[in-house]
């Protein structure tokens, strides 16, 4: 199975929708260029199984819509709240541009990380990487598995 080259998601897509929010710090980028991976090995648009989640990252519209409701609408983000409307398609609901809009789709991956109070792990720590993935985008409930997404990272890091 194969699924987008990580190098160009990681430079054509991931670091200039991260840039655009002012939210490219090298940790950042590995971080969700990685969550692409562990969630789909960027391959799958739509959760298998008929689950909710949607695109590359496999947010659920729920938790797409929390980001919205209840940290984009605030005065405070206003910044975030004018670029990521700017990336949106007036044609298509916002949380379905998460299946049809990368650049979106990862930005709002990284609004969804950067409402985390710890602080991003470091650029060069799959390990790391990895955990806070599955502590913070997956859950506990959810299927990652933090050692075995490792090398996942990794590729993040390498690309």
């Amino acid at each position: 199975m194969s699924g987008i080259d990580v190098r160009q998601l990681k430079y054509l897509v991931v670091a200039p929708s991260l840039a655009a929010l002012g939210l490219n710090e090298p940790a950042a980028i590995n971080l969700v260029t990685g969550t692409a991976l562990a969630e789909t090995r960027a391959v799958y648009l739509r959760q298998l199984n008929d689950g909710p989640a949607l695109g590359l990252w496999q947010m659920e519209p729920s938790t797409h819509d929390d980001c919205w409701v209840n940290f984009l609408n605030f005065p405070a983000q206003r910044r975030f709240l004018t670029v990521l409307r700017g990336m949106l398609s007036p044609d298509l609901p916002k949380a379905a541009q998460l299946v049809t809009n990368l650049r979106y789709a990862a930005a709002m991956t990284r609004i969804r990380f950067y409402r985390v109070a710890e602080n991003l792990p470091l650029a060069d720590n799959a390990a790391a990487q990895s955990a806070y993935h599955k502590k913070y985008y997956n859950s506990c409930l959810g299927s990652a598995n933090a050692d075995a997404n490792t090398g996942l990272f990794q590729q993040a890091i390498d690309a």
